[in-house]
Parts: structure tokens; C-alpha cells; sequence
């Protein structure tokens, strides 16, 4: 087993981000809950500790706090944000409420060399969120960095090889973040890089086999590339108790279904099932325009259609597989029992009805997209599948906003697909992270030749990320922009006006549902 590097989780959503940072370099990293006792770190062998951020104040009552013996180890311990408040608190420094909370970018000044900064330029564009700070340094400790509002933006103990930083280097908006993290790993903590994607297939193909032994298991196939690693993954594992089982639920794209008969049934020879369920799915979501309410509904049909799609299979199926990653985890639930914010229902994530008396696999669920694809190319799935845009499980029910209706989805539908002719044309869409069309209940007043119209309005979201957690809006050329705009409003009938999304992740999410 490669050395470990402990991942202590007070309840940041980017804590799955630091295991991925560190992941990134070849270092095997455990996410821990932020009780888990010192002897237990012991125990596991752990190299060195990480303390993440946190929603919380170290003096708020319900605030996670660590197990203090865990500063005795005599191993490394970085603190981020709420980490770096944590670790003053515990060791005799002084934390209080800033005056002026810091959200977003800022500046930071290196002060002094050291060895988490390594080869690393004196000044640094880097990313804060908080609303606390160190006001008075722990006894050992000195600051070696500083940011427009804290003087301690950066601290050391270099004889018991602490460090704190109280900005967000896991996040790309930080300049050099994952150099950071790097130098820590390697520098302080002194780990070898012995952790790559084969050890991950490796050690999930174990797990699979121990957790279905010769049980068979039900995969739903949406052709994307979750459920399409997934299906890989399940099938190097267990072969042929793999049954994956495709639903139309009339909330796909255009030309979707028949690409993935053909793709899975006839090419990879996998066990596949059809369930057209798309007039129950359109009937239950008719006069719906709650998002939320969309997702449950879509998430509660699916289950149903699943259960009837048992009784055609041949020896009752006792696990349902799922292709779920990590944002959709955190952005459903709290990781490990700790306080992150809920953001959305996932379709993906919570319990299954009793009656269904199913386990779930889940083995992508604590990978980013990014991962997922590197092991979806070491399994040997074609570019195409592998290197595929994120499609949600709700399908267009989450780019529809307000109510859905069939003419709705076909306008939605048609306009995605000049999208997507024109991003594979131009070449953009294998550098860009997602791009779709949401449809918007807005009617606006346009002209066609000479007659006055009153129609839809499209929006265009084009984003660029590695791990979903945050992104940005893609910065396209303006002639690509153009044309699809012209060939959207040309050809598809129905739609008046295209708009492009020029929001970033944080503040708003990558769906617009």
C-alpha cells in the first residue's frame, strides 16, 4: 500500500478537491471525518495530515473540531482556510471575526522563503473565502505570507512542520495551487508518487468482486460517460452479471437512443435492455416548473421503471450500479456526515425504495469527471465515449425551465444539435468542459423577412473546468459564436433569440437547474 496522506473533512465541498490535488500528483490521499482520533491516524500509517476549510467558525458551538493529539503525531499538517483558524486555535494563536470577509480573489505576498512556496514567484493571485482570520500567531509559528487583509495569510513551524495558508490552493482560481500542494507532499511530507489510475482499477475491481460476489447487477446506461466507465469497470469486474438497462424517458437528446443501441448492443456486446418510459415521464412532469420538484420527480420514475425492467431479466438482480461521481455527492449531501451546504438533488445520490431490496455500486463515486475519463481510456473505451460532454441524469428536464412540454423539448432538442454540429465543426468541443442550450420560457418580438415574430429564447452555456466544482464561461471566437446563433434562429423553428451565459461557477452552477 502506497503512503498515505489523511484528508481531515470539517465540511468543505472542496475537501473531495484536496484528495483530487494530491491524487493528481501520484499520491495516494484518505478522507477522513474530522473526529477520527489520532490513534487511528496513527495506525493507518498516515505521512501527513491535511485539515480543510469549513462553513463554520472555530468558536460556533456546532464546529467540528479535530482531536487535539493529532498536532502530536510528529507528521506534517498543512491547515487551509478553516484548517489554518483551527490549527492557530488549538496551538495558542488567536482567531476573531475579520472586519472585511474576504470572498474571491486576492493577492498574496510571500515574505520569506519556504519550503510550501517553493519555486514560486513573491507575488501570487490566489482564492479566499472567509470570514475569519488569525489575529495573533501560535507560539513557533511565524508568518511567511500576506494578503490585502491578513498579515498571516501564510504561517510556519518548520521544526514541527506546520504549515498554514488561508486561501484555497485545491481551487484553480489559485495561481500555482497545486504547485502548493505539491511541495508539501513531496517537500515537507517527503512521499514517494506511487499512486496512478491501474491502482485505482487495480483496487475497485477488488472491491466490486468482494462486495457482488456472484450476485448480478443492473446498471442504468445512459451513454454518457459515467455509465459508460462504469459499465466497463463493473464488466472487467464481474462480466457477465452485468445487465445494463437503457430508459427513454423523452427527455433526451436528439438521435440519443439509437446511437447508444447501436454503440452498446451492437458494437461492445453488452447485455442491453430498452425501457421506453417517455410518455410516463412526460405525464408526470406535465404543469411541474420547481427544479427541485423536476429532479425528484424524474429520480422516483426512474427507480419505478427500473424495478418493472426486473421482471425481464433472467435471475433476480440483487445491486443496482450507478455512474456516481463526486460532485454530484457534494453537491446532494454532506460527505461523511459533515456540514457542507446542500446545493441539489442529485438523481443519482440517496437511498433506494425498501421494496426494491437493492445494494448500490457505486465505483466512480469518489472520482472528478477528469479521473473518470483516465480510467475510461486505461479500461480502452474509444475517444468518443470517453472524452463525451457531461450530460445530466434528469436529461433536457433540467434545461427546460418552467413547465416541460414535447414542442418545448423538440425546439431544445434541434437547437442542441447545431450547437453541438458547430463546436465539433470548429473544434471546440473537445477543449471545452460542457456545451449545451437551455430553453427559456421568454418570448421575445424579431422579424423573419418581413413578417413580425413572437418567439423563444434560447441561451447558450459554454463552460471550461477540470472537475465541475468550479468553471468558467468558455471565451469563444466571435464568428463560432455567430454562426450558431444565425443557424439556431434560421433553422429551428420556434426560437426568435440566442443569448450566451457569461456567468462563472462560483456564484452560479454550471445547469441552470
Amino acid at each position: 500500500m502506497p503512503q498515505t496522506i489523511a484528508v481531515l473533512d470539517f465540511g468543505s465541498q472542496l475537501t473531495q478537491v484536496i484528495a483530487r490535488r494530491i491524487r493528481e500528483a501520484q499520491v495516494y490521499s484518505k478522507i477522513y471525518h474530522f473526529s477520527t482520533t489520532a490513534a487511528q491516524l496513527r495506525a493507518d500509517g498516515v505521512a501527513g495530515i491535511i485539515l480543510s476549510g469549513g462553513p463554520q467558525s472555530v468558536y460556533a458551538k456546532q464546529a467540528p473540531h479535530p482531536d487535539r493529539a493529532i498536532f502530536e503525531l510528529g507528521v506534517p499538517v498543512l491547515g487551509i482556510c478553516y484548517g489554518v483558524q483551527l490549527m492557530g486555535h488549538f496551538l495558542g494563536g488567536t482567531v476573531a471575526h475579520s472586519k472585511a470577509r474576504e470572498y474571491g480573489h486576492g493577492e498574496l505576498t510571500l515574505t520569506k522563503k519556504s519550503p510550501l512556496f517553493t519555486g514560486l514567484p513573491k507575488r501570487l493571485r490566489v482564492w479566499n473565502s472567509h470570514g475569519d482570520k488569525l489575529t495573533q500567531l501560535p507560539p513557533g509559528f511565524r508568518a511567511v505570507g500576506t494578503t490585502e487583509n491578513s498579515p498571516f495569510a501564510a504561517i510556519e513551524d518548520t521544526k514541527r512542520h506546520f504549515h498554514g495558508i488561508q486561501f484555497h490552493p485545491e481551487v484553480f482560481h489559485t495561481e500555482r495551487g497545486a504547485d502548493m500542494i505539491r511541495n508539501f507532499l513531496l517537500g515537507v511530507c517527503g512521499v514517494k508518487q506511487e499512486w496512478t489510475t491501474k491502482d485505482f482499477i487495480a483496487q475497485s475491481v477488488e472491491k466490486i468482486r468482494a462486495q457482488v460476489g456472484k450476485g448480478r447487477v443492473l446498471l442504468g446506461l445512459s451513454g454518457g460517460v459515467d455509465s459508460s466507465v462504469a459499465a466497463a469497470l463493473l464488466h472487467k469486474a464481474i462480466g457477465k452479471q452485468l445487465t445494463c438497462v437503457f430508459v427513454d424517458n423523452g427527455l433526451l437528446r436528439k438521435g440519443e437512443r439509437a446511437a447508444v443501441e447501436k454503440l452498446y448492443g451492437d458494437h461492445f456486446k453488452i447485455d442491453l435492455r430498452v425501457a421506453d418510459a417517455s410518455k410516463l415521464f412526460l405525464r408526470r412532469l406535465k404543469g411541474v416548473t420547481e427544479p427541485e420538484q423536476k429532479r425528484k420527480i424524474i429520480g422516483r420514475t426512474f427507480v419505478e421503471v427500473f424495478e418493472k425492467s426486473l421482471k425481464s431479466i433472467k435471475g433476480s438482480a440483487e445491486f443496482l450500479a450507478q455512474g456516481t461521481l463526486y460532485p454530484d455527492v457534494i453537491e446532494s449531501v454532506s460527505i461523511q456526515g459533515n456540514p457542507a451546504s446542500l446545493i441539489k438533488t442529485h438523481h443519482n445520490v440517496g437511498g433506494l425504495p425498501a421494496r426494491m431490496k437493492l445494494k448500490l455500486v457505486e465505483p466512480l463515486r469518489e472520482l472528478f469527471k477528469d479521473e473518470v475519463r483516465r480510467v475510461g481510456e486505461a479500461l480502452g473505451l474509444p475517444k468518443e465515449v470517453v472524452w463525451r460532454q457531461p450530460f445530466p441524469g434528469p436529461g433536457l428536464g433540467v434545461r427546460v425551465m418552467g413547465d416541460i412540454t414535447e414542442p418545448k423539448l423538440e425546439i431544445l432538442r434541434n437547437a442542441d444539435a447545431v450547437l453541438q454540429e458547430e463546436m465539433m465543426a470548429s473544434g471546440h468541443y473537445w477543449k471545452v468542459w460542457q456545451s449545451f442550450c437551455v430553453f427559456l420560457p421568454v418570448q421575445t418580438v424579431g422579424v423573419f423577412g418581413d413578417e413580425r415574430t413572437y418567439d423563444y429564447v434560447i441561451a447558450l452555456r459554454i463552460v471550461e473546468s477540470t472537475d465541475a466544482m468550479t468553471a468558467d464561461w468558455a471565451k469563444l471566437p466571435h464568428e463560432v459564436l455567430q454562426k450558431i446563433s444565425s443557424r439556431i434562429t434560421n433553422e429551428v423553428r420556434g426560437v426568435g433569440r440566442v443569448v450566451y451565459d457569461v456567468s462563472s461557477k462560483p456564484p452560479a452552477t454550471i445547469e441552470w437547474e
